[in-house]
């Protein structure tokens, strides 16, 4: 099969609240960025890559984010409700009754990562096709990873894991490159993956990056794709952060 022609999904995160933002009453992805929901911008992102499918997963305040994205979208966003929110891995697993026959690969964004560049999305899918990859972790460097789960590479540059970083020994909390939290895993092996992901940690939730070690453990081939600028792939959890990424918009349209 060529691999530029096969069909493209998206699954987009946006069940959250916004306990940080200064009003956890509304549903996180609705904050405003220069005048627009920042989901707003993460779905403009999944445009520019003319998927056949778009899903939004939603559950805080669902009806207020479902009605924000139908007025400005119309049919273009599907939705799968996660009523409660247990973890990344289960919120993606709502969407199996919609794609769950779908023969592509699935790209999966964050709703609250809104400066992702649509050419280093372009960039990473066409990285995915050209390594006919099973999943793709979209990956960068930063100077103070703390937090984050960091990439582990063989001596030949190639991946090997993703190690959370309560998890990690003093040397690998040393690694800069960080994961996101973006993916592309072909929709097959996605969830026959998420089928095996247990919830049994701390949080008692299925995780989404469990996957990764789930895919890579059964032969199926894994890389790390590394973005040039880290302060697109950052999420935006407080009002600081939210004012931050304003400023960055601005600076992007100047």
């Amino acid at each position: 099969m060529d691999k530029a022609k096969k069909a493209l999904g998206v699954v987009i995160l946006a069940a959250g609240k916004g306990t940080r933002m200064q009003n956890p009453a509304k549903a996180k992805v609705l904050f405003q960025l220069n005048g627009r929901a920042m989901i707003d911008y993460v779905v403009d992102q999944a445009l520019q890559l003319q998927p056949e499918r778009i899903v939004a997963v939603v559950g805080y305040r669902k009806e207020e984010v479902k009605a924000h994205l139908q007025d400005r979208y119309g049919e273009r966003v599907e939705f799968a409700d996660q009523d409660e929110q247990l973890g990344t891995g289960h919120a993606v697993q709502q969407t199996q009754d919609l794609l769950g026959d779908f023969t592509g690969p699935l790209l999966i964004l964050s709703g609250d990562v809104p400066l992702l560049r649509p050419a280093t999305l372009e960039n990473f899918y066409a990285a995915h096709r050209a390594k006919s990859a099973i999943a793709s972790v979209l990956s960068a460097d930063i100077d103070n990873p703390d937090g984050y789960g960091r990439i582990l590479r063989a001596d030949d540059g190639s991946f090997q894991a993703i190690v959370e970083h309560k998890d990690a020994d003093a040397e690998q909390r040393r690694i800069l490159e960080f994961n996101s939290g973006i993916y592309l895993v072909e929709a097959r092996h996605l969830y026959q993956a998420l089928a095996q992901v247990s919830s049994d940690n701390a949080q008692n939730e299925l995780y989404l990056t469990d996957i990764i070690a789930i895919i890579r453990a059964a032969g199926g081939a894994v890389q790390a794709w590394r973005a040039a600028d880290w302060r697109e792939l950052i999420g935006i959890n407080t009002k600081a952060q939210l004012d931050a990424s304003e400023e960055r918009l601005r600076r992007y349209d100047g």
